[in-house]
């Protein structure tokens, strides 16, 4: 062996040594945690809520960063071209891994190849909700109301292409009704307009959703879910309005970017595993109206192809395209 490849040789050994022993340090400094949409919505109260108690188990601090924009595919793509550190993380939605992908040909991140999935850590149920001020009572009423004015009235959502706008999508199939969407940023961005009449219709998770509620300037007419939530056990869902087999959840998952170190992903899957477990955090999502979860990595794939198969139906039914 002449010299030169002999230092070639020594300086992968030693760049090995350093990587292997980086993955096993792993956590030295704290790691940023990317929410794809505005501070306030769902995602981010989810976010911020459940890293809390998560910093412990990894015993480092995580560090929220909001980067809103274009339903999400902005704060994913820049996690996708981010360093396979382990120090760079996303918390996905249906909106970013299952609709997005499917809906938007132009997105510029691949689930399956920019990505590995780490742990599923919650779901949501959503809620129909109309300004307090629109003159209507159940579903029966909001539905007569849209059939007796086609096109004038709307429904808003955090974006094309997210879980609030296939939602919206999916009612108007099943109610028959024709709503214009109107697209926002971030759910959190809706309730303004809502609330000087607006918007007509919104259908979100109850996270974001139930301080306005509560305060009367949302009425809420049925919940997404199969079964009434126990949190609102008066509120009927919409299956039993007449809607049937109407089912529609949001999940929310951790992923790192395609590359990161098999030990680096498996520290951080335990750590929000072992979060989850905690009783005080499990009560603290059940009054957020969110349900903890938990998974494998592998868990987590299985679970996100079979909703991005689901939302793949109703997308080529309805012809639904993001440009």
């Amino acid at each position: 062996m002449n010299r030169y490849v002999a230092g070639v040789v020594l300086s992968l050994s030693g760049l090995g040594w350093s990587l292997g022993a980086s993955a096993q340090t792993y956590p030295v400094k704290p790691v940023r945690l990317v929410v794809p949409f505005p501070a306030g919505g769902a995602t981010d109260i989810l976010a911020r809520t459940i890293s809390q108690k998560a910093s412990e188990k990894l015993g480092q601090t995580i560090v929220i960063d909001n980067r809103p924009g274009a339903g999400g595919t902005i704060g994913s793509d820049h996690v996708a071209k981010s360093a396979p550190d382990g120090y760079t993380l996303l918390i996905a939605t249906g909106s970013t891994h299952s609709i997005g992908p499917v809906i938007n040909p132009k997105i510029p991140y691949s689930v399956e190849k920019d990505f590995l999935p780490v742990v599923y850590v919650a779901k949501t149920s959503s809620v129909l909700v109309v300004p307090g001020s629109l003159p209507v009572r159940n579903l029966a009423e909001f539905i007569a109301l849209a059939k007796a004015k086609p096109g004038q009235l709307n429904f808003g959502s955090s974006g094309n292409g997210t879980n609030s706008h296939l939602s919206g999508e999916l009612f108007k199939a099943q109610a028959k009704v024709f709503l214009t969407h109107i697209p926002y940023r971030g759910t959190g961005l809706v309730f303004n307009d809502m609330m000087s009449g607006q918007v007509h219709m919104l259908m979100d998770n109850y996270v974001t959703s139930q301080s306005n509620i509560k305060e009367g300037k949302l009425r809420v007419l049925g919940v997404t879910s199969p079964q009434r939530l126990p949190f609102l056990p008066d509120v009927p869902t919409l299956d039993e309005q007449g809607l049937t087999g109407f089912d529609v959840s949001n999940w929310f998952g951790i992923y790192a970017p395609a590359g990161t170190p098999g030990e680096v992903t498996t520290k951080v899957n335990a750590a929000f595993n072992q979060a989850l477990q905690d009783s005080d955090l499990q009560k603290r999502l059940a009054s957020l109206g969110a349900t903890p979860t938990g998974s494998t990595p592998e868990q987590m794939g299985v679970m996100v192809a079979a909703d991005a198969a689901k939302w793949s139906k109703l997308i080529r039914e309805r012809k639904l395209v993001v440009e």
